[in-house]
């Protein structure tokens, strides 16, 4: 039996994703929104506290989860050992039942713990609330990972969306009324992580089945464990300039570079929402006989995607912090406009991490977790060493120069990896159009005069690179029919089938 049309499919994929992205999108602008907030109340120096803290949590959440939630998506797609439910509640118990361990491990010894990761000791109470954190997410893992496998994400969106929007107005009640400062973030995340649990206790008691199956427990582990070291290493690249920041250059430096870190939110919402509906789908897909090629072309509308927003943000993303949207007052507070410069860098670093993301996916489909430590400590070794070296010098766009430079050379070396592991026909010509026709509207922009193109000159350059490319014969016939297709969730199919890949283009 012949497999479905690649358009059918990838129509599948961005259905998904319109709905992740959306969740996602609404999720994280809310968050997002609290960033502003944090700059008109809190000093750089208090939020360098609360980026730091949380740069923590972030690398103890691969912990929590040591690689359970992916050996659960892969063991539940191919009920190699046990059944649907045994699939769900080991790793389930075996999460719930550790992080317990870690958590109280982390609230008895708090007070030691703070001096030695770099929090006041008037802070050091934070930690506890940060254990607590990471426990109730720990628990939410597994059951957020069965709302993907079984493609429920209007729900796994519903949940997602009223928790944060639990921590977005928590956030403003704690800061601006009860005036708690620093105290009620973590509050407000606490209390939204519960609820969020809460909200997922039907997902569980439906799929939760008493008794404990040894031997896929076992294979769980094997799956994944590899994947910790890897994750743990990813987690360094993103979060450990925030640490080294405070070393070298003090909380106030953390506090700017976090606030204008975070305005990278908008490429991080596209790498994101894809991402959520990537891994389920290649899974689903994996045996598929065309299956390389879907994989490859995907990955050039994911490139093609990210280059556009990089370069609209690039454009247009520091006039729009600038401009007094609320109530007369700008995006970000005055004091935090010096880290504005990190913006485009932080941008392509994101770009660099969607590729990743779709590269991963012959790793995962071959069992090959094993390789994943080996790319992801390339990437976080040469991060500190690039964040040791360039933030004394060039300070937050050090930092930021190191975090581009870990997530190219990750990609990089994944690619060397999946190309003996899982070879696919990627479409190496139109990827170079892409590189190309981006690359040199990005360069225009910085050697024209500013003063004489503005916001006007800035949208004719973005219209330009769709210009180059279609001058570079990149667009195929019917493709620009069949991409607008994907956002929506029918509709008829492309009026001609685009032919597959070769190897070398």
């Amino acid at each position: 039996m012949s497999s479905p049309r690649t358009s059918d499919r990838i129509r599948s994929l961005g259905s998904d994703t319109a709905v992740y992205g959306v969740s996602t999108i609404l999720g994280r602008f809310l968050t997002f929104l609290l960033t502003p907030l944090y700059t008109h109340v809190l000093v750089p120096g208090d939020l360098g506290i609360v980026a730091n803290v949380y740069a923590y949590i972030a690398l103890l959440n691969v912990v929590y989860g040591y690689g359970m939630e992916s050996a659960y998506m892969k063991y539940v797609s191919t009920l190699e050992v046990g059944t649907k439910r045994q699939v769900f509640s080991i790793p389930f118990v075996a999460v719930a039942c550790t992080a317990t361990l870690f958590s109280l491990a982390i609230i008895l010894t708090a007070s030691g713990l703070g001096g030695a990761v770099g929090v006041p000791v008037e802070w050091t109470h934070l930690l506890v609330y940060g254990a607590a954190i990471l426990f109730l997410d720990a628990l939410a893992l597994i059951p957020f990972a069965a709302l993907r496998m079984e493609r429920k994400a209007r729900t796994f969106a519903a949940i997602k969306l009223g928790g944060i929007g639990i921590n977005v107005v928590l956030n403003v009640v704690l800061l601006f009324s009860a005036h708690l400062g620093i105290e009620g973030i973590f509050i407000s995340n606490l209390v939204s992580s519960a609820l969020t649990l809460a909200m997922l206790t039907p997902t569980i008691v439906d799929r939760f089945a008493p008794g404990w199956h040894s031997g896929l427990f076992r294979a769980l582990l094997r799956f994944g464990l590899p994947t910790v070291p890897a994750g743990f290493a990813a987690m360094l690249v993103q979060v450990v300039n925030r640490p080294i920041l405070e070393s070298l250059k003090g909380s106030a430096a953390v506090g700017i570079f976090q606030a204008n870190y975070r305005l990278g939110i908008f490429m991080m919402l596209l790498v994101s929402m894809f991402d959520f509906a990537w891994r389920p789908f290649f899974f689903a897909h994996a045996n598929d006989s065309d299956a390389r090629q879907l994989f490859a072309r995907i990955l050039t509308y994911v490139v093609a995607g990210l280059a556009t927003v990089f370069l609209l943000l690039s454009f247009f993303l520091p006039d729009l912090v600038r401009a007094p949207i609320w109530g007369g007052y700008p995006l970000i507070a005055k004091p935090y406009w010096v880290g504005l410069e990190i913006i485009p860098v932080i941008l392509l670093a994101y770009l660099f991490l969607g590729v990743y993301n779709n590269l991963v996916a012959g790793i995962y489909i071959q069992k090959r977790t094993e390789v994943l430590p080996a790319v992801t400590f390339v990437g976080a070794g040469l991060n500190i060493a690039a964040n040791l070296l360039l933030i004394p010098p060039f300070g937050l766009m050090g930092a930021a120069c190191a975090t581009l430079i870990s997530y190219a050379v990750e990609t990089t070396v994944m690619a060397l990896f999946v190309r003996r592991i899982y070879p696919v026909p990627y479409e190496g010509k139109r990827l170079a159009k892409i590189a190309l026709s981006a690359g040199a509207v990005y360069v225009a922009s910085l050697v024209l005069p500013s003063d004489v193109w503005g916001l006007v000159g800035r949208a004719v350059l973005a219209a330009v690179f769709f210009l180059l490319l279609h001058f570079l014969r990149f667009f195929r016939p019917g493709e620009l029919y069949a991409l607008a297709s994907l956002v929506r969730r029918r509709g008829p199919a492309a009026p001609t089938e685009p032919p597959p890949p070769s190897p070398t283009e």
